[in-house]
């Protein structure tokens, strides 16, 4: 077996080709927006460049057929917030053989040996950790937006390696279709009522105070996590950017006391339903299905992609009420069936007790691993 390192255009194509040819018996695969996995290796569309590095290689049989691929970089803002210097791998595909997967971890572990590391997480994402994060190890269902999908035995490959799980990431799913517990609406409806509140959606027209909001909430709230770095306002606006062709401003909310931000909620289409008809490709024929499929089929279910609330605004209720304000848009239309929460990591238990009391259910479990370099 041969690994090399993609520095061409064809160990491109072979790179994102090799899982159409591993999936294409898997019904519940729906391959992700190539051009979104390409622009995470753009080092011109990338923010994470300019304080990071990667590299990425496709592992080979004999007979010169890919049979693997992985991807290894490192985050400056984030390697050395740990006790040892972490990198990461992520992208990682590999058909049913162990030996092959091995090699393409030991291929990752030698470069970020190299670069200082220490240790590397795993599968994780040159990028922010809403897409392209975690092991799927609970729940092997059809993908929203996103999210990774994988077969089963990718995790005896990390384990065999001495990967050692590192935090589970929890995907609950809410039945729309279903009243939401009545303590769940008094605590919202109490909230809301309240005249130093004022909830308000996502408004285009004023996108910049918006990203200003976001920026001080997250930058608060996110201060009681290991290891956490301040977004930047760059960051937030590529990735509005990145969602505007699938958002609706009236599935975004702020909330606010006085004024003042102190929580929001990001839910977005599941597009999935729709993108799966597109293998991947929103090249001229991919646009033309993707309308198409966007005026012929209803999407029935969404994905709640990130909340957050200022530290001492927690266990005011208000995220309740921004899940009810959202609730108000959404559940008239009937079309909705599901909403997932996606994803809360098992350190979080704030955010954990919130989705149990809307009444979801766990619906998937994405797993980031470490391994330390020995």
């Amino acid at each position: 077996m041969n690994l090399l390192e993609v520095k061409n255009q064809v160990q491109i194509r072979e790179f994102l080709s090799l899982p159409k040819r591993l999936y294409k018996n898997d019904p519940n695969w729906i391959s992700p927006l190539i051009s979104e996995i390409e622009a995470v290796f753009d080092p011109t569309k990338n923010i994470f460049f300019s304080h990071g590095k990667c590299t990425r290689w496709i592992l080979q049989d004999q007979s010169g057929k890919t049979i693997g691929r992985i991807a290894s970089f490192i985050n400056y803002k984030k390697s050395d917030t740990f006790p040892q210097p972490t990198g990461g791998v992520g992208f990682f595909e590999c058909i049913n053989d162990k030996a092959a997967a091995h090699k393409l971890f030991a291929g990752a572990e030698q470069w970020l040996r190299e670069q200082g590391m220490q240790a590397m997480d795993g599968p994780i994402n040159f990028g922010e950790n809403d897409k392209f994060w975690g092991l799927l190890v609970k729940g092997f269902t059809p993908p929203s937006l996103g999210m990774n999908y994988n077969p089963p035995y990718y995790e005896e490959f990390f384990t065999s390696y001495g990967f050692e799980k590192y935090f589970d990431q929890l995907t609950n799913l809410l039945d729309a279709t279903r009243p939401m517990p009545e303590r769940f609406n008094k605590i919202a409806d109490w909230v809301m009522k309240k005249p130093d509140y004022r909830f308000a959606h996502f408004d285009s027209r004023k996108k910049e105070q918006f990203f200003k909001d976001f920026q001080e909430i997250y930058n608060d709230a996110w201060t009681v996590f290991e290891t956490f770095t301040p977004i930047e306002i760059e960051t937030i606006r590529e990735s509005f950017r990145q969602m505007k062709p699938i958002m609706d401003e009236k599935l975004i909310w702020f909330a606010y006391y006085k004024n003042e931000p102190v929580s929001f909620i990001v839910c977005l289409p599941d597009v999935n339903q729709i993108l799966r008809h597109v293998d991947g490709k929103l090249d001229l024929i991919g646009k033309l299905k993707f309308l198409w499929y966007k005026k012929t089929t209803k999407i029935d279910r969404l994905r709640i992609v990130i909340m957050g609330c200022k530290k001492r605004f927690t266990n005011h209720g208000i995220e309740s009420a921004l899940i009810r304000s959202l609730g108000n848009i959404v559940l008239p239309t009937k079309n909705i069936k599901g909403v997932e929460l996606a994803w809360v990591g098992d350190f979080n238990a704030k955010m954990m007790a919130i989705h149990e009391a809307t009444g979801a259910k766990l619906d998937k479990v994405h797993r980031t691993f470490r391994y330390h370099f020995n």
